[in-house]
């Protein structure tokens, strides 16, 4: 018995140094402000999707109350039915991934030559390049309004597509910033096997920055999905309408269907939040990865 406790008692000090407890005050502060601002930012949607099961007389309640009873599920349904929603997400996912496949092929383009290709002046073009991204889109919408009504495009989803596939400032930021980690002793071998910089931007450089590829790609699909401000501005048909217009549409001059609104926006959200989930691990890569080297 002796012999037991006495192989008992000197195990303890060997489970403390095989698992140390690293519990101090900073974590246990630093873990508490993380959790409270997790449950700040979880609390409105939340609040949208407990929302979007009541009925209209539970919204305004004070204080709130956070579980529907009953359960209105006929919310979802009648928000599906009362606008044309089925079109508004085809328009949305369509534009959404035309958009995407056409901004990370030309902000690889220009980041490749920002990073890998030297001519006259490229480090003041770049930061001239970047300096738009300290530009509000408030401040260039007139002249972007101005362009797309002198070429037609007015009302027609090519104006809320081509300026983003054509022109994201920080789209070239992150990925000419991956570009500049990748060593030049592989395009310099390509070089003296004969290859040329296509063949160096398509088979050596692009498999190379997949991560950073799939942050700006998920990036990208969430703004467009949830772009409000250029499709209000640009498109005047019902039919050419987005998820956000179509949501707009519950709101009327003096009353405004809250149950249905709120179950909409739960619909809406679905998309997203299924993309960020499975695409989560890659953004956080390429992030990281990015950040490597300045």
């Amino acid at each position: 018995m002796k012999a037991n406790n006495a192989t008992f008692t000197d195990s303890k000090p060997r489970l403390a140094a095989a698992f140390p407890l690293r519990i101090s005050i900073g974590s246990i502060v630093l873990h508490t402000v993380l959790i409270l601002g997790a449950c700040l930012m979880i609390l409105p949607l939340f609040w949208m999707a407990s929302s979007s099961l009541k009925d209209i007389s539970q919204i305004f309640l004070i204080p709130p109350k956070w579980i529907p009873d009953p359960f209105v599920w006929g919310n979802f349904e009648r928000s599906l039915k009362a606008l044309p929603f089925d079109k508004a997400y085809f328009n949305s996912i369509y534009i959404a991934v035309l958009v995407v496949v056409l901004q990370l092929f030309t902000c690889s383009l220009a980041a490749f030559a920002f990073a890998k290709i030297n001519f006259p002046y490229r480090d003041v073009l770049f930061v001239l390049f970047v300096a738009m991204l300290m530009v509000p889109e408030q401040v260039t919408i007139i002249p972007l309004y101005l362009i797309m009504k002198e070429i037609g495009w007015l009302d027609s989803h090519l104006s809320i597509i081509v300026p983003p596939a054509l022109f994201s400032a920080f789209g070239v930021f992150l990925l000419r910033q991956f570009f500049k980690t990748i060593p030049n002793d592989l395009e310099e071998a390509a070089i003296v096997d004969g290859a040329s910089l296509p063949t160096i931007y398509f088979r050596i450089m692009l498999p190379l920055i997949k991560p950073s590829l799939s942050a700006l790609g998920i990036f990208t699909f969430l703004y467009m999905w949830n772009n409000f401000f250029h499709p209000v501005i640009f498109l005047s048909t019902p039919e050419l309408y987005t998820v956000p217009l179509m949501l707009n549409m519950f709101k009327g001059l003096y009353i405004t269907d809250w149950t249905l609104m709120m179950a909409g926006s739960t619909i809406a959200l679905v998309p997203a939040l299924v993309a960020y989930l499975f695409t989560q691990r890659y953004v956080i890569e390429g992030i990281a990865m990015t950040g490597i080297k300045g």
